[in-house]
């Protein structure tokens, strides 16, 4: 009975330890073999089961991923549940990004150092985290991310030194910016155009204004200001009689104002206002406003982002043109001291420190006086004017009318509201808008150009080729006639007659529009359906110029799906679009012999210690795609435009051409699609001298009416400007840069 019992309680032991034998851990499964030959006969095989643990590394790498990415919902996703607890979305993603933009990072980045499972719930990983600061460099910190399992996942335990160790314990970032200040825009030969500089804030109350002493002042005023006092009235002749209606006039150097008036406190008399401030200032009320653009304060949407590239929140940037382009030259390179500071706002310690580099100021290629004079012969149009040396590609000259007062950004300029309702006016014709650069138009018989380059390079059409211009043009069946400008001039004064028979460079300097129109035509018909688009391409048209500090838009060359878009297309109407810079660099190339330069207006940048980092090179990208021999052709065709008694540009320029300074050029009237057609005139000089270069010069005024009768004038003038230093006056002025008064309508007649 004993024997019994003993065996029937050592099968029990046995069944026990063997049912204990197949509980396994998650990591590590343990086998415990029986040799009973009775228990292995009467129970079943034994079955192991493993449980595999995800690699923690993995959801490091994605939590890091996310943050180089700011990709702060999915960093949140992947934290522990009591993490989330402890910290709520938005207060996490701002604690990362306020690292990030304190410290001015622009760059994360990392490595995984090592990596170990504690026990079946948690694991640490190592990791080294590099921050590339445009402040203070990189900075590297190892440190050690822990990790909870949940639901099979590894998850984050968020801490607060996760990226820093330093700032364990509530500690925080501070970084102590080093701005070097702005530095100044120049002209070509020196001249400043914006730099940092006491100003006075200049305006008028002309309902406050004594009549027995408005004599005086405004002549005062033009002392200032340098706006005739005509001007001046003309500007406040719609202001009610003692209204207390604010005129502002501008912003002049401090140092001029205390010639005459004592302005350190303001000043307030007599209708003018005048009070003092300090800041970047753009003198003359902006030289070149489109194109050198301007600074203003960085906006709340902003404060992130600028503050990741090194900035203060306090601080102007580049907003457009040189201004934007140039901000790494003008604005320096920044430095900082990069500091841990306690809950106690007590530094802990300094992580970095790196010292600023100054500023580099820019030199324009512009010449300050002929901008000037430029945007004083635009004032009357909206439109833009551009003057290039003919043999470089430098920009003397590029104005963009209406224009407007970069000092207008300022907030401490009291003329700060008034300048930015002018601005932002609706009706105002966006002056912020570089025409030069930015205007797409259609370019009228100026284009005339390009297609007879293209009839002649078809081999089609020679020089000799005859074409008999009448009023009309009816050569599409089905399509109303179209007429010739001669027609338009003849319903004025009936006494103006067709051209009639004309070779091709003589129906250029008639610019007559059935010769081409025929041209367009023909060469559709022939199959050579994209040879004027291509030519136009050629030229440098429908493409940017690739000009550097300023924005600029492609226009667009059509290639003709009709006839009807081929006679269009060959006198510049239909859907083609330039800019205006796009018309003098092709101008240019004409009067150089066929080299594209590429359009620059940096000349240089030069550090404080004096020796340029860049310097201005001209640059070819192209060659006008016509042979020498037809490029001559069009040449002695310009010529003729402005010399020869039938030239349509003639009677303003060839006394100045023939006597003085040899043209060459096309005028052109454009329609618009609404009002006035648009006046266009573009041409080169030809003088060849060493010490005034060669330019090529656009204008265009929107809405002019006749290019002979608007653009040509102001092409004669700038021509005068630049060989002479003055100018005559323009046909709806008084005196230079004064507008005509006009005259008061008889109620009588």
């Amino acid at each position: 009975m004993k024997t019994s019992f003993r065996w029937i309680s050592l099968a029990v032991v046995v069944l026990l330890c063997f049912g204990c034998s197949i509980v396994s851990t998650p990591t590590t499964p343990t086998i415990i073999a029986t040799s009973v030959a009775t228990i292995e006969k009467t129970l079943p095989a034994p079955n192991p089961q493993t449980t595999t643990v995800p690699d923690p590394k993995e959801t490091v790498q994605s939590y890091l991923d996310a943050w180089k990415n700011d990709d702060y919902e999915d960093m949140y996703r992947l934290l522990t549940t009591i993490s989330q607890d402890a910290i709520s979305e938005e207060a996490f993603t701002k604690w990362y990004k306020s690292i990030l933009s304190e410290s001015a990072v622009v760059n994360v980045d990392y490595e995984i150092l090592s990596s170990f499972v504690r026990d079946t719930h948690s694991a640490q990983v190592g990791f080294r985290t590099i921050l590339q600061s445009v402040l203070v460099g990189s900075i590297e910190r190892e440190t050690v991310m822990n990790l909870s399992l949940e639901q099979g996942d590894w998850r984050v335990q968020w801490a607060d030194n996760l990226v820093i160790p330093e700032l364990a314990g509530d500690n925080y970032l501070w970084m102590d910016r080093h701005i070097p200040s702005r530095a100044n825009i120049y002209d070509r030969n020196g001249k400043v155009i914006v730099a940092f500089s006491k100003a006075v804030s200049v305006g008028i109350i002309p309902g406050e204004i004594d009549p027995d002493t408005e004599e005086d002042l405004l002549n005062q005023l033009q002392w200032l200001t340098g706006i005739h006092p005509n001007t001046i009235t003309q500007m406040y002749a719609d202001f009610p009689p003692g209204s207390d209606w604010y005129l502002p006039l501008g912003e002049v150097t401090f140092d001029r104002v205390q010639q005459r008036f004592d302005v350190s406190n303001g000043y307030h008399d007599n209708g003018l206002v005048m009070f003092p401030y300090e800041s970047r200032f753009y003198f003359e009320n902006g030289i070149a406003p489109q194109a050198v653009g301007y600074v203003s304060l960085i906006q709340e949407d902003e404060v992130e982002k600028y503050k990741r590239l090194g900035y203060n929140q306090d601080e102007k940037v580049g907003r457009q043109g040189i201004e934007r382009w140039g901000e790494p030259y003008l604005g320096g390179t920044r430095g900082g001291t990069l500091y841990v500071i306690g809950p106690d706002d007590k530094v802990v310690t300094k992580l970095a420190d790196v010292p600023a580099k100054p500023s580099q100021a820019i030199y324009t290629t512009l010449d300050k006086d002929l901008q000037l004079g430029a945007q004083e012969a635009l004032k009357k149009f909206n439109g833009a004017i551009v003057i290039l040396e003919r043999n470089t590609g430098r920009v003397l000259a590029m104005a963009s009318s209406p224009e407007f007062d970069p000092n207008a950004f300022e907030p401490s300029n009291y003329n700060y509201s008034a300048l930015l309702a002018e601005i932002y006016d609706q009706d105002g014709g966006n002056p912020l808008l570089n025409r030069a650069t930015q205007g797409q138009y259609p370019l009228g018989s100026v284009f005339k150009i390009i297609t007879m380059a293209a009839a002649l390079e078809s081999g089609i059409y020679t020089p000799e080729s005859t074409y008999d211009c009448q009023y009309s043009f009816d050569e599409i069946q089905g399509l109303p006639p179209r007429y010739d400008w001669t027609w338009d001039h003849f319903q004025h004064d009936g006494k103006t007659r067709p051209s009639g028979l004309l070779t091709l460079p003589e129906g250029l300097m008639r610019s007559c529009n059935p010769f081409f129109w025929h041209i367009g035509l023909d060469l559709y018909r022939r199959g050579l359906t994209d040879a004027v688009a291509k030519m136009a391409h050629g030229f440098g048209l429908g493409s940017p110029t690739g000009i550097e500090g300023v924005e600029e838009e492609a226009g667009q060359i059509p290639v003709p799906r009709s006839e009807v878009d081929a006679i269009n297309l060959a006198i510049g109407q239909g859907n083609t679009l330039v800019t205006p810079i796009q018309v003098a660099r092709f101008i240019a190339a004409i009067g150089n012999g066929g080299l594209i330069y590429r359009p620059q207006i940096i000349d240089r940048i030069v550090p404080p210690d004096g020796e340029p980092v860049r310097e201005f090179e001209p640059i070819v990208d192209g060659t006008l795609p016509i042979s020498t021999e037809n490029l001559k052709v069009i040449q002695d065709a310009l010529i003729s435009v402005v010399e020869n008694p039938r030239g349509t540009a003639q009677w303003i320029l060839a006394g100045m051409s023939k006597n003085y300074y040899p043209l060459a050029g096309k005028t052109g009237t454009a329609e618009s699609g609404s009002g006035e057609p648009h006046a266009w005139f573009v041409g080169y000089t030809r003088k060849g001298r060493q010490d005034k270069p060669d330019i090529a010069i656009v204008v265009i005024a929107e809405n002019g009416g006749e290019g002979s009768e608007v653009a040509a004038p102001i092409f004669r003038a700038m021509v005068q400007l630049y060989f002479e230093g003055g100018r005559g006056t323009l046909p709806w002025e008084s005196q230079p840069g004064v507008l005509a008064t006009p005259e008061p309508e008889n109620p009588d007649e």
